[in-house]
């Protein structure tokens, strides 16, 4: 990875990623499944990122 991908990383994404987890914790409830599905999801991204990206 560049530094602009690492700034981006750090400005942006963990604490969108952080705040999420925060929020979905808050619902007693559904708070498990929606950490699931965020893990799905970030884990799709970063997967189709180094696809496209081809790992450079």
């Amino acid at each position: 990875m560049n530094i602009p991908s690492l700034i981006f990383w750090a400005v942006f994404v963990l604490p969108l990623v952080a705040f999420l987890v925060w929020v979905m914790r808050q619902d007693k409830r559904k708070g498990v499944t929606g950490l699931i599905v965020l893990a799905i999801m970030v884990v799709g991204c970063i997967a189709y990122m180094y696809w496209k990206t081809g790992g450079k």
